[in-house]
């Protein structure tokens, strides 16, 4: 079979199967239907078949047309895994997490939250099997696909796998900047008067870094295993690449533990600020009291219904309590202010 480098491949045009493309060693490829898969032999060349994890059809080619042992099969139809490597003969049983894009049917609805999925590979020689759940859109998939169409993309199985490993991680940054925005922005609106709002955005952070840093340092180890496997059709230059990869990770991962340490920060700044604040309230509320406790005492003395009240057929007893209290209250005022409860 021929490549055509320009020509544009199909996304989902048969049930399970989001695409496969025969590499033609050049940088480009040739789609492949079902049936023409079917008749694929290792000879032809490198196949990159791209599947739906939940999907039967998808299961059904798993389980009795791939050749998979049983125990890879299961794997890669596993609802949820931790990334991981497993060497199975000449091949490489890998799971890896990877940013969940908004997929192209859906550009108009901006995605929530951030969620690392899970893409399920089996890598050998001559072909590569990735899976994804059907309701997931990695968008590292996307790129490779398209400079494969370009003419541009990976010649071999190592190269492919060490590109994979590059886009996913490469994902990860904008993503990484988007939490390290949101914590100056929290910082920000923590010293400004808006602590009330911070709150649930801050929890939400936090467990977003947990969650990121959870599976982020068992893909570490993965890639690392990668690197150091001996299987032969990985090169010395696609190892020197996934090396690269993962460095970049490393780096990353820091990040994400920077970021965790500065939420960890921001959490102690706004309980201080909330302490301040309820400690502030508490002193007006005290000062405010003192303020009134002399005309209190004064309207209860003077209010009481019983016999020998003063004052009661004086014409200026009222203007004289009333200069009275107003007298007290401005000492009352003066004394506050001088121990800085106003």
């Amino acid at each position: 079979m021929e490549a055509s480098k320009t020509s544009t491949v199909s996304y989902g045009a048969e049930p399970g199967l989001r695409f496969a493309l025969l590499l033609d060693g050049r940088g480009g490829c040739t789609q492949l239907e079902m049936a023409e898969l079917r008749a694929w032999k290792r000879e032809a060349g490198v196949v990159w078949l791209h599947l739906e994890r939940d999907h039967p059809a998808a299961a059904e080619w798993v389980h009795q047309k791939s050749q998979f042992d049983p125990v890879v099969a299961e794997a890669l139809l596993q609802e949820e895994s931790r990334p991981r490597v497993e060497p199975v003969d000449d091949g490489l049983l890998i799971i890896l997490r990877g940013v969940c894009a908004t997929s192209p049917e859906e550009v108009a609805e901006k995605p929530t939250d951030i969620d690392l999925v899970p893409l399920h590979l089996w890598v050998d020689a001559d072909r590569i099997v990735s899976l994804r759940d059907s309701g997931h859109y990695i968008t590292a998939l996307r790129d490779i696909r398209l400079s494969l169409e370009k003419g541009k993309g990976p010649q071999r199985t190592g190269d492919l796998l060490a590109l994979i490993g590059d886009k996913l991680v490469r994902d990860l940054e904008p993503v990484l900047d988007a939490m390290d925005e949101e914590v100056d922005e929290l910082d920000e609106m923590i010293f400004h008067g808006e602590a009330s709002q911070v709150r649930e955005r801050l929890k939400l952070l936090r467990r977003r870094a947990v969650q990121l840093r959870r599976y982020l340092a068992p893909q570490r180890d993965a890639l690392s295993r990668i690197e150091h496997d001996d299987a032969p059709w990985l090169a010395e230059r696609d190892k020197l690449r996934m090396r690269e990869v993962i460095d970049k990770l490393m780096r990353f991962i820091e990040y994400l533990d920077a970021i965790r340490d500065r939420t960890s920060i921001l959490h102690d700044d706004l309980s201080t600020v909330i302490s301040e604040r309820i400690a502030r309230n508490s002193n007006r509320l005290a000062a405010l009291a003192a303020l009134l406790l002399p005309p209190s005492v004064v309207a209860g003395l003077f209010g009481m219904n019983v016999g020998g009240i003063p004052g009661v057929n004086d014409t200026w007893a009222f203007v004289i309590i009333v200069a009275f209290v107003t007298i007290t209250s401005i000492a009352t005022l003066w004394v506050l202010r001088r121990i800085n409860w106003l």
